[in-house]
């Protein structure tokens, strides 16, 4: 975990770690903002992203706006930032995503941590004033971010590379089984013919022995058995024989495309398990390995502001 993760060796944990998996710690804290910032790391860029969003903040709060108060809900699935009353997400920062977290310990109040955007992939800085819990709230993300990065092992992140000799396979696999559909919808285009031949003599042969079968003492619509002679290309009538019996129904003959010989529809591999295996799973377990591999940076008094900025 230390190439994942690091900091200072006199800092502990604040909660369980059921406390972060199954629900999420809160805290109530007042938003500065975020602004953009050009490394997903350091000690410099955070203080000139605080200053800037501070400074800001003070030429608000002189034409009368008041720093919004947020609730953060920090769990292993990542830090939300939401509305307080409405409880509506304004920001959902996921933790693999996370880079850089830091207090200030002259204020007190101060805490940011630099993210990743998901849509835009520009690294933002989140700056709050959390009432003298900025180093518990520093805590409890980094706490957070070591219980995802160990639920992310146990869970199959380390054999991603498994993962994609399973996904090559099964495209092989799909190639073989699309190869193997179209020789059997060919086969039975080949049967279908045949059959449509067979039909074809059958009704001329009728056609043919048609008048001399009306010279016959028997009946022209039963055989020498007393029964109803087969047609292909009639269709069963539903007239009982003479001796009384109900000729049993004849099949039809399926002339769906997308049936086999034995009427069932063939497989379908595109089809088989494929809420399994989402298109953009692989994508999502590579930008996870890849953000925790980066590892979560806390620092302690990364930067001091003057007594001025202090004031907001």
């Amino acid at each position: 975990m230390n190439r994942a993760f690091s900091r200072k060796k006199d800092k502990t944990w604040m909660h369980t770690p059921e406390a972060l998996s199954k629900h999420y710690i809160p805290y109530n804290a007042k938003f500065l903002g975020s602004t953009e910032v050009e490394q997903p790391k350091g000690t410099e860029v955070v203080r000139d992203a605080v200053r800037k969003l501070k400074f800001a903040r003070h030429i608000k709060k002189s034409e009368g706006q008041k720093t919004p108060k947020v609730e953060l809900q920090i769990s292993i699935y990542g830090v939300k930032i939401l509305e307080p009353k409405t409880k509506e997400v304004q920001h959902n920062c996921q933790l693999h995503r996370i880079s850089f977290c830091a207090d200030d310990k002259t204020d007190k109040r101060i805490f940011t941590f630099i993210c990743k955007d998901s849509e835009s992939n520009k690294h933002l800085c989140y700056v709050f004033d959390s009432e003298k819990c900025a180093e518990e709230i520093t805590l409890t993300i980094g706490q957070a971010f070591d219980l995802a990065y160990r639920k992310f092992l146990e869970s199959g992140g380390k054999d991603v590379e498994t993962r994609k000799q399973i996904a090559g396979l099964q495209k092989r696999s799909s190639r073989r089984s699309r190869c193997w559909i179209q020789e059997l919808e060919t086969e039975n285009t080949e049967l279908r013919n045949k059959v449509q031949d067979l039909e074809n003599q059958l009704r001329i042969t009728q056609i043919s022995v048609s008048p001399a079968a009306s010279m016959a003492p028997k009946s022209p619509s039963t055989d020498i058995f007393d029964m109803v002679p087969f047609s292909p290309i009639t269709p069963q009538s539903s007239t009982p024989t003479r001796n009384g019996t109900q000729p049993p129904p004849v099949p039809s003959r399926s002339i769906e495309i997308k049936r086999d010989l034995f009427g069932a529809e063939p497989f379908d591999p595109f089809n088989c398990g494929a809420g399994d295996f989402p298109p953009d799973i692989q994508s999502k377990l590579d930008e996870m390995q890849e953000g925790f591999k980066m590892g979560l940076t806390l620092e302690g008094t990364v930067f001091c502001l003057d007594p001025l900025d202090s004031r907001c």
